[in-house]
């Protein structure tokens, strides 16, 4: 395993993106144990990526124009979505002091479609990944690989999940900061869709 591979998996995940933004809002709104399981949600998002990559179907995916299109399109309107629960005080950022957690199913299944319908992760297991597999080698180190990126993921989406979490008692006190907030993630969203589609 290369420290290359390391800091560049690193980077990914700390790099701002759907997922990113995702487990934080999951983990502002509703604590630390929303954002954690966000942050595991996320990183299964990731594992379609590898398996396409793995089979092959990444690269057709990566070839043909209209499946690209497709699922890129399908990632700007579940962040279009995003972005309009975010607004109407729904979904990842109702802000709740008490009641019974978001059902830790519902958390999961938006995370993985957020990263599951992102083209961009796809690209990254066809036209990255391979470059750290030595030369003639198996499909067995492309899982590894993909394994360790995964792991990294976790860890760094959790991180995120726990802080925005740590400011979640603060903000329960403002609600017009929270007001401005739940604009901010709306806008994100709406970015994150809008630098997808032009993609």
């Amino acid at each position: 395993m290369s420290i290359a591979f390391l800091l560049t998996a690193l980077v990914m995940a700390v790099t701002p993106g759907t997922g990113v933004v995702y487990t934080l809002a999951a983990g502002l709104a509703h604590g630390r144990r929303a954002g954690v399981i966000a942050a595991f949600g996320c990183t299964l998002g990731v594992l379609p990526h590898l398996l396409a990559s793995v089979t092959g179907l990444a690269a057709l995916l990566h070839t043909s124009a209209v499946a690209y299109e497709t699922v890129k399109y399908l990632g700007v309107g579940w962040l279009l979505y995003l972005a309009w629960a975010v607004v109407r005080d729904k979904g990842a950022l109702t802000v709740e002091g008490s009641g019974e957690p978001r059902p830790a199913a519902r958390v999961i299944v938006s995370a993985v479609l957020g990263n599951l319908l992102n083209p961009k992760l796809t690209l990254f297991f066809v036209a990255f990944l391979p470059q750290f597999v030595p030369s003639g080698g198996s499909v067995g180190a492309l899982l590894r690989l993909g394994g360790v990126f995964m792991a990294v993921t976790f860890v760094v989406f959790a991180v995120y999940g726990v802080c925005a979490a740590a400011a979640r008692e603060r903000l329960l006190a403002r609600p017009r900061v929270m007001t401005g907030v739940r604009g901010v993630f709306a806008v994100c969203f709406v970015g994150l869709g809008a630098r997808l589609a032009v993609a």
